[in-house]
C-alpha cells in the first residue's frame, strides 16, 4: 500500500454540464465525494491523502464561480471536514491562505487545531495552491534568513514540510497534465490518469488504481 496518495479533482463542470445541471452544482458534488473518497482511504490503511481544491489560477473564474467556490469552502470547513475529524481524521491546508476571506482563514486554523490529535487519515487540501507558488515561497524563506539552499533545506521550508511525497498522484476526467500541483513532490510519484469525472469516482476506481500501483515497480532512478 502506498504511504501517501495525491489527487487532483478535475471535472465538476463537465459532470455538470453532461446532465444538463448549473457548473455550481458539479463544485457541489464534488466536494460532497471528497469526504467519500477520504474515508474509503483511511479504511484502507493509507496514512495521507493530498487534494488539489483550488489552485492559485482558479481565482481567475468568474466572480460568480469564485464567490459559489467560497460559500462551499466555508459550509465544508464548518460541517463537513469537522464531521472527518470525528471519524478520526485529521486536516491540513496547504496553500496562500492570506488570500481567503478573514472568516476562512479562521475556520481553516480552528479545523487544523481541533483535529491535530487525529492518527487515522491525515487530509491535506490545497486550496490557493500552486507547486511553483510553494517553492518561490520556500526559496524567499532561504533567502532571508540566510541559511544555505539544498534540496533538503528547500523540501523544509516548503508549506507541505511535514507531508510525506506522494507514492501515486491520480488526476480524474481525462487530462493528462499535473497542472502546477505538487511538481516538486511528484518526482517519483505513479501517474494515473482516470478518465471519470471527480464527483462519479468511486472507491471501485481506487481499488484499481491500488492494484495497478502494486502491480509497478518502483526505481527511483536506480
Amino acid at each position: 500500500m502506498p504511504r501517501c496518495i495525491g489527487i487532483i479533482l478535475d471535472g465538476n463542470r463537465r459532470w455538470a454540464k453532461e446532465r444538463g445541471l448549473p457548473a455550481l452544482e458539479g463544485h457541489r458534488r464534488g466536494f460532497d465525494n471528497l469526504k467519500t473518497i477520504a474515508r474509503a482511504v483511511r479504511d484502507r490503511g493509507i496514512p495521507h491523502l493530498v487534494v488539489f481544491a483550488f489552485s492559485t489560477e482558479n481565482w481567475n473564474r468568474t466572480p460568480d464561480e469564485v464567490n459559489y467556490l467560497m460559500d462551499i469552502f466555508r459550509q465544508a470547513i464548518r460541517d463537513e471536514i469537522e464531521e472527518l475529524g470525528k471519524e478520526g481524521i485529521r486536516t491540513r491546508f496547504l496553500g496562500e491562505r492570506m488570500r481567503f476571506a478573514d472568516d476562512i482563514q479562521r475556520g481553516m486554523q480552528e479545523v487544523e487545531e481541533k483535529t491535530c490529535a487525529n492518527t487515522a487519515l491525515t487530509l491535506w487540501v490545497c486550496l490557493s495552491y500552486g507547486s511553483r507558488a510553494e517553492i518561490t515561497a520556500a526559496a524567499r524563506t532561504l533567502a532571508a534568513s540566510g541559511r544555505e539552499i539544498t534540496e533538503e533545506s528547500l523540501r523544509a521550508a516548503m508549506w507541505s514540510a511535514d507531508m510525506p511525497d506522494p507514492d501515486i498522484i491520480v488526476r480524474t476526467s481525462g487530462e493528462q497534465r499535473l497542472s502546477n500541483f505538487l511538481l516538486w513532490q511528484a518526482a517519483y510519484s505513479e501517474l494515473f490518469f482516470v478518465k471519470t469525472h471527480w464527483p462519479d469516482f468511486n472507491d471501485k476506481l481506487l481499488d484499481e488504481v491500488l492494484a495497478e500501483y502494486a502491480r509497478r515497480e518502483r526505481r527511483h532512478g536506480k
